[in-house]
């Protein structure tokens, strides 16, 4: 591991600033993804910035029905915080499918948001990569990529994002609160992640010396016809092939709004609004969900071993949309057949 210097952030004016000083500078919170990069030495930050005691851990409803989530609320806090699993189950279904429970423990929001692919040419300094060195190559292209991108991949990066949590935040609308040198500013949770294009090592659209303050949910959290599917090599601590978000609102058998969004299928969560807007107004149906699997899959690209994604991907969002609309959830489903 490289030499760094430490420093702990008394404010958040203070960890801005130090972060905006130091190009070279991250912060450093449960640490959960940091540190296995330092390791492998693809993060050489020259300091850590720890932020951990700073008070951005508390979860408050906010004016108009939503919550407002802290980012250093960590993600099993967040998963069994009463007003989550009875408002937005889809949100603590997708942390549960996450990692393991220590590492729950110990991961934040904020950091949850900010964790770089798990491709394995990007953890290895021996292979070229643009995302860890812009301009080398992607090792992954003509390599082993059975794991990797089908939708938003350029010729310089296939890599997926790892987040289960983000992928149902984009379901849900959430925004993300950010604060900086120029002071706060809020986006939208899809918005924040950034598709490769020619700069692939740019994983979001935080600026120079900025920070995630806290993620908002608003009022609308699909609490009844939701279900949250990941499909992995082994059910244990593995990281989606293609995850599912799908959140519905019926009147009787028919749609009246529908969130549907990806993971493990591209850079950042994947939603399509034109997928969403066909089920809208529609029968809670298959031939219905089939459509819009084929919307959202639309411009899928597969390369020399991930072409069984987008099979793969069609069938799970079908079966996703089929538990939300008959409100049988993945983890209650068994349950339910039984």
């Amino acid at each position: 591991m490289n030499n760094f210097r430490y420093s702990r952030a008394t404010d958040l004016a203070d960890a801005i600033s130090l972060l905006a000083a130091e190009p070279g500078a991250k912060l450093i919170a449960g640490g959960t993804n940091l540190i296995d990069l330092m390791k492998e030495n693809v993060e050489r930050p020259s300091r850590l910035i720890d932020i951990s005691r700073l008070p951005l851990r508390d979860i408050e409803e906010t004016a108009d029905g939503g919550l407002r989530i802290g980012a250093l609320v960590p993600n099993s806090d967040l998963a069994y915080y009463p007003l989550i699993e009875q408002r937005y189950p889809l949100l603590a279904s997708a942390i549960l499918a996450g990692a393991s429970a220590q590492l729950r423990n110990m991961a934040s929001t904020g950091g949850n948001l900010m964790q770089r692919t798990r491709c394995g040419y990007f953890y290895d300094t021996a292979t070229p990569c643009n995302k860890r060195s812009p301009g080398s190559g992607c090792s992954a292209i003509d390599g082993l990529n059975r794991s990797h991108a089908i939708l938003g991949t350029s010729p310089s990066c296939i890599a997926t994002a790892p987040s289960d949590m983000s992928v149902a935040l984009a379901a849900l609308g959430a925004l993300v609160h950010i604060a900086g040198p120029s002071g706060k500013r809020t986006i939208a949770l899809t918005d924040f992640h950034r598709l490769p294009g020619d700069t692939p090592h740019v994983d979001t659209n935080l600026g120079t010396g900025e920070i995630i303050a806290a993620i908002e949910l608003p009022r609308r959290g699909f609490s009844q016809n939701y279900s949250y599917l990941k499909i992995r090599d082994r059910l244990s601590y593995a990281f989606a092939l293609v995850s599912v978000a799908a959140a519905l609102e019926l009147e009787g058998n028919e749609i009246s709004e529908a969130r549907v969004a990806l993971g493990g299928v591209a850079h950042k969560p994947w939603r399509s609004l034109e997928a969403e807007a066909v089920l809208r107004g529609q029968a809670a149906t298959v031939e219905h969900f089939s459509r819009a699997a084929d919307l959202l899959l639309q411009g899928a690209r597969t390369y020399a071993h991930n072409g069984f994604k987008i099979e793969l991907a069609r069938r799970a969002i079908i079966r996703t949309l089929v538990q939300a609309a008959s409100a049988t959830p993945q983890s209650q489903a068994h349950k339910k057949i039984a």
